[in-house]
């Protein structure tokens, strides 16, 4: 399996673009009090922004991607970001395989 060089340029800027955008936010609300409703929409617009980039790819159909679409959901409800993402990445790894 090859990556063309395409995609992996795709996915670095994807990655620089969603890390600048942390960046910028700390440095304007770093010494800020956030209110909590404003600090449940912060909590929540990294999951927001991940559904938007991966959800054109379950329309299509495919038990595969529906599949790891239901065990992401599930995992989004019971872990963190990081291990939802990594759950999310691998399920529909391993059932695109089967």
């Amino acid at each position: 399996m090859s990556v063309h060089l395409s995609t992996f340029l795709a996915i670095l800027l994807m990655g620089a673009a969603t890390y600048s955008t942390r960046l910028i936010g700390y440095a304007l609300l770093g010494n800020r009090e956030l209110s909590p409703r404003a600090k449940r929409v912060m909590d929540a617009a990294p999951g927001c922004v991940l559904i938007s980039v991966i959800a054109p790819h379950f329309v299509s159909g495919g038990p595969a991607d529906l599949a790891a679409l239901v065990i992401t959901a599930i995992a989004a409800t019971r872990l963190s970001l990081l291990p939802t993402i990594v759950i999310g990445v691998a399920s529909a790894g391993l059932l695109r395989l089967l």
